[in-house]
């Protein structure tokens, strides 16, 4: 019997077939907390073992957090496996992101692109400013033509491989034709500032790989053995920057999970996966099925819910766990309720010894969270929101001003914020001469300007005075231009920050009752104080229970997982502006909040749920629908569960 090598002591079969498979290209399919990681930092050791020089090897995932792990499990590991062999020590692999690596390469080879050396990099409000500008050279108003809805079509089409040839060719619409003149005048600006952006990290990459023998034999020599961490998030200049760099030997390992494939709006292709072999017709394929997360009851329902998409490559993740509790469902009359019912079984877990920052709450939308900050606090359960708080998003804060400024016109801090909130025009001199009070200084145009925002502000008092407050904001966000702003804009950003002003309008309903004036005064005291609560929480409870988007959680585990808003239209997720919905990502993105749990699921819902203003009858989400009932029980306001039931509360009629 072969003896067994100690770096490979503890991987079950798959995983330890993965490590030593070193020779020819390898696609390793790693179902949820079935131990990916572990396997690329071992196979790496492995490669090293057989006498490989570190630096030859080249390991690529997404985030910088993702690569500071690897990189320092990787560390680790070869002081504990080689801790006397200087060569090794001395030598670490190269462990980085896509973005990451290509900054490497072109300041490298920068010669070859004609850039400089020390090239500036774009960030997003760089490139915005950049693209207004482009917009004008081209003839073309920023008005009618938004700057980041253009800046997001061109940024789509890099992320495609596509260059600004190739994208005016193939431009079939009046849009589109505007951006591809946009985008030429852009990329001048770019040359001529020496600067990349975001994009062009990779873009560019690309275009050096592609355009250069010398330097592309150069990468493969060096790079001989490549990884690439959470490959299902590649896009299409991710996956031909890879095919470049890999060498004759084709000695290549990509590591991802079809089933986690959740951002296909930030171009994420998934083809890469399933076309791989026509990539690379000699891979070898593993299948990592054993979870080590999550009891047996969460990984058969998640077995449940996955099964039913048709773009996947089939496996069924299991676990040698024990069978573990239910998942356990409730349905609550309205929002709150539901949000009390979180807090207060995150409660009762506190209570019985769990510590808090082993709960997760996890919901589809931002805007959810507002309700839920809202009865944590209430309940007075320590909480940390993952992510901008309520009332400190951008959008919300823009309209709490507006309504500030209608109440208080001497407020220079809230005019300065949302003068130019959406753009109209007003520069910096400008603004500064309102502010000094010296309007009357200013020239006819600049006047005129001015004047259209003086207007708006008149309207918005008036209505102020004598509309609900609900009414109101619904005012604020049509009158001033935020709404249309966002929805031309037309981005899943923008498009998230509508529902959450809707959301501002749910709470605005809440002040209805009192008069005009006085609602507006009680609503921006109590937006003040809880914003204020929530600092002081986040700063003194370091273990609190965890608020986040699914997207969030990704890559994260917790003991307990709540999953809210379990609504049709809210989770499956419906689009603002097309009312479209992609079930088949929706129902990964299940799956991937489903696999973060480790002990317990609470899954939660409203009968009632109080958006923009106005109440809405809901339908449970076919995804529970998706689950064995013997996975289920429903669960009392209490936490009780018991196992009857279950058929009524998921079927409406």
């Amino acid at each position: 019997m072969t003896e067994k090598l100690p770096y490979t002591e503890g991987l079950n079969e798959p995983q330890e077939e993965a490590v030593l498979y070193v020779d020819g290209p390898l696609m390793v399919l790693a179902g949820a907390g079935s131990g990916k990681t572990r396997v690329i930092t071992h196979r790496i050791v492995h490669i090293i073992h057989q006498g490989i020089a570190p630096h030859n090897i080249l390991a690529v995932t997404f985030t910088n957090k993702a690569a500071k792990e690897m990189r320092e499990r990787v560390v680790n590991l070869t002081q504990k496996y080689f801790p006397s062999d200087r060569a090794v020590i001395d030598s670490y692999p190269v462990v980085t992101t896509f973005h990451a690596l290509g900054v490497r390469l072109l300041r490298e080879f920068h010669e070859h692109m004609g850039l400089r050396r020390h090239f500036t990099i774009y960030d997003r409000s760089d490139s915005q400013k950049a693209v207004k500008q482009a917009i004008e050279h081209a003839g073309y108003n920023p008005k009618e033509f938004e700057p980041r809805k253009i800046l997001g079509m061109i940024s789509r089409a890099k992320g495609d491989a596509m260059t600004p040839l190739e994208y005016k060719d193939a431009a079939n619409s009046y849009p589109e034709q505007v951006t591809a003149e946009v985008w030429e005048k852009y990329e001048e600006t770019l040359r001529a500032e020496h600067a990349l952006d975001f994009d062009d990290l990779l873009a560019k990459t690309l275009k050096l790989l592609k355009e250069n023998k010398n330097v592309r034999e150069t990468l493969q020599q060096r790079y001989k053995y490549i990884h690439i961490d959470e490959f299902q998030d590649t896009n299409k200049v991710q996956m031909r920057i890879a095919e470049l760099l890999v060498g004759p030997e084709q000695n290549i390992c990509v590591v991802g999970d079809i089933d986690q494939n959740i951002y296909s709006w930030r171009g994420a292709d998934i083809k890469n996966v399933l076309q791989f072999e026509r990539h690379f017709p000699r891979v070898h394929t593993i299948l990592l099925e054993e979870n080590y997360r999550s009891t047996q009851t969460i990984i058969a329902a998640s077995n449940d819910v996955i099964k039913k998409n048709q773009n996947r490559v089939e496996k069924n993740v299991f676990t040698n766990n024990h069978e573990g509790e239910k998942l356990a469902l409730y349905a609550g009359m309205t929002g709150t309720d539901e949000a009390e019912y979180v807090a207060l079984t995150a409660k009762g877990l506190i209570a019985d010894g769990a510590d808090p920052a082993s709960i997760a709450v996890l919901y589809r939308t931002n805007f959810q969270s507002r309700s839920l900050e809202e009865a944590f606090i209430n309940m007075d359960v320590p909480y940390q929101l993952l992510g901008t708080k309520f009332f400190e998003r951008k959008e919300v804060k823009d309209v709490l001003s507006y309504l500030r400024l209608a109440l208080n016109p001497g407020s220079n801090a809230d005019l300065t914020r949302v003068i130019n909130e959406p753009a109209r025009g007003i520069g910096k001199v400008t603004m500064l001469k309102v502010v000094e009070g010296k309007q009357g200084e200013l020239n006819a145009g600049a006047a005129a300007k001015v004047k259209v925002f003086d207007d708006i502000m008149l309207d918005i008092a008036k209505v102020a005075k004598e509309k609900s407050l609900s009414d109101t904001i619904k005012f604020i966000m049509e009158r001033s231009g935020i709404e249309s702003h966002y929805r031309e804009e037309g981005t899943e950003e923008a498009l998230e920050r509508i529902e959450n002003l809707r959301e501002l309008v749910t709470l605005a309903s809440r002040f209805n009752d009192l008069p005009p004036e006085e609602a507006v005064e009680q609503f921006i005291e109590n937006a003040a104080l809880q914003s204020d609560q929530d600092e002081m929480k986040e700063k003194e409870e370091q273990n609190a229970v965890r608020l986040m988007t699914i997207h969030a959680s990704k890559g994260l585990e917790f003991p307990y997982v709540f999953i809210t808003g379990l609504e049709q239209g809210l989770f499956p997720h419906e689009r603002l502006d097309d009312g479209r919905i992609d079930n088949e990502e929706e129902r990964r993105l299940f799956y991937v909040a489903l696999t973060r749990a480790e002990k317990k699921v609470f899954l939660t819902y409203a009968h009632l749920r109080t958006i923009f203003g106005s109440q809405r009858v809901n339908v449970p989400s076919e995804f529970l629908n998706d689950i064995s009932r013997e996975h289920v029980e429903q669960a009392e306001p209490e936490g009780r569960g018991h196992n009857s039931g279950y058929e009524t509360t998921i079927y409406l009629d």
